[in-house]
C-alpha cells in the first residue's frame, strides 16, 4: 500500500488545468477561412478545395468577382484536403477546440463574413457550478463515442465539470447523439427521447449527427438528428477532440461555467 501511495505521489497531477486550449502546432483541427479571395493569380476561379472535399462542405461562388467561398463545418469531416490543395491561403487549419455552437447556421462560414462573436472559454466557478446527466445514443462508427470516453480520462476529467454519463434515459438531462441516425435507429432514438423527463436538451456530437457527413443523401436516410428532433448544441468534427466535446457540453449546461476570455488571454492573443 505504501509503495502504491508513493508511486501515485511521484506521478503528480495529470489533469490539465488549462481549459479548452488550442491544439498543439502540427495537429490538424477543423479548417477556417481567411480574408484571402478564392482566385488564382491570373484572376480565374479556383475550385480546388471544392473538388477535393468529400462531403461537398465547400461552395465557391463563381459569379462573385471577389472570390467568395463558404464552408459548412457541420458537413466537414476534418480530412484537411482543402487546406492542403488551397493555393490562395483562403482556407487554413484552425487549432481551436472551442468549435461548438448553438445555432446550425453558425457553422456555415464565409470569407466575406468573418465577424463572429469571440469564443468563450470555460472556467470553473464553484458558486455557479451545476451538474448534468447525459445519455448517449450511438448510431455510427463509434469514433465520437471513443472520444467522449477519452474526455473522462485523468487528463480531461469531464466529471470535474459535473458532467456524467448515465445508462438510462429516465435519469438523463441531455441526450447526446452520435452517428448519422439511419432509418434503423430513428425509432429507437425517438423512444429514448420520449423516455426522458422535461426539460431536456439534445446535443449533436460529430459531423455525422449534425448533417450525416459522408452518409447523407443515401438510401438509409442517414442525414443526422436535426430532421427528427430539435438540437440544442452542435459539436462539429469527425470525431471532435475531447476538449471540443467538453466545451459543447458546458455550452449546453449554461451554468455559469462559461465566461468570456480573460483580459490576460485576450491581451496575449492580441500581442501574437
Amino acid at each position: 500500500m505504501l509503495d502504491l501511495l508513493s508511486y501515485l505521489i511521484k506521478q503528480g497531477v495529470a489533469t490539465s488545468k488549462e481549459l479548452c486550449p488550442d491544439l498543439p502546432e502540427g495537429v490538424r483541427g477543423l479548417p477556417k477561412l481567411t480574408e484571402a479571395a478564392c482566385k488564382n493569380k491570373d484572376g480565374t476561379d479556383c475550385n480546388r478545395c471544392a473538388e477535393a472535399c468529400p462531403t461537398d462542405a465547400i461552395t465557391i461562388f463563381k459569379a462573385d468577382e471577389k472570390g467568395k467561398v463558404s464552408l459548412d463545418l457541420g458537413s466537414c469531416i476534418g480530412c484537411g484536403m482543402c487546406v492542403e490543395v488551397c493555393p490562395t491561403g483562403t482556407i487554413i487549419n484552425n487549432p481551436s477546440t472551442r468549435t461548438a455552437v448553438k445555432k446550425r447556421q453558425d457553422l456555415i462560414l464565409s470569407n466575406f463574413d468573418l465577424e463572429r462573436p469571440a469564443p468563450i472559454v470555460p472556467t470553473l466557478n464553484p458558486l455557479f457550478r451545476r451538474s448534468v446527466a447525459a445519455r448517449v445514443v450511438s448510431t455510427g462508427c463509434s469514433a465520437c463515442d471513443m472520444e467522449l470516453g477519452a474526455s473522462g480520462n485523468p487528463i480531461f476529467d469531464i466529471e470535474r465539470f459535473g458532467i456524467t454519463v448515465v445508462a438510462s434515459p429516465r435519469f438523463a438531462d441531455v441526450l447526446v447523439v452520435t452517428g448519422p441516425v439511419s432509418k434503423g435507429m430513428q425509432s429507437a432514438l425517438k423512444s429514448c427521447h420520449e423516455a426522458m423527463s422535461a426539460p431536456r436538451s439534445i446535443i449533436a456530437l460529430g459531423t455525422c449527427a449534425i448533417s450525416g457527413g459522408v452518409h447523407k443523401g443515401g438510401y438509409a436516410d442517414a442525414c443526422g438528428v436535426e430532421n427528427l428532433l430539435p438540437v440544442s448544441v452542435y459539436i462539429p468534427g469527425c470525431p471532435p477532440h475531447p476538449w471540443s466535446i467538453i466545451y459543447g457540453m458546458l455550452l449546453a449546461m449554461e451554468s455559469g461555467t462559461l465566461s468570456k476570455l480573460s483580459s490576460k488571454q485576450a491581451k496575449s492573443k492580441a500581442n501574437t
